[in-house]
């Protein structure tokens, strides 16, 4: 059995690497549609702190989740070199 990866979203949030479908930057209009359906529904949670967001990220659930760390940061951490923690 092997252990659940998380990654840490800003602020002390982690989630399980395993569960991410994508990491994407808020900026595009599809996914400005796409986190706002997903508040209408109740399924984005938001991690930003009151921060910009400035990665969303995909979950195999369905659920969206806003980080204010860069894309890049977050993809840096799943794929286990680290990554900065500005704005933090």
């Amino acid at each position: 059995m092997t252990a659940m990866k998380l990654i840490n979203i800003g602020y002390g949030n982690m989630v399980s690497a395993d569960r991410i479908v994508t990491v994407v930057s808020p900026e595009s209009a599809p996914i400005k549609r796409l986190v706002q359906e997903a508040r209408d529904d109740g399924r984005a949670i938001d991690a930003t702190y009151g921060r910009k967001t400035r990665a969303v990220l995909v979950m195999d659930s369905g659920h969206i989740i806003l980080s204010s760390l860069i894309t890049e940061t977050l993809a840096a951490r799943i794929n286990g070199s680290g990554g900065a923690d500005e704005n933090e």
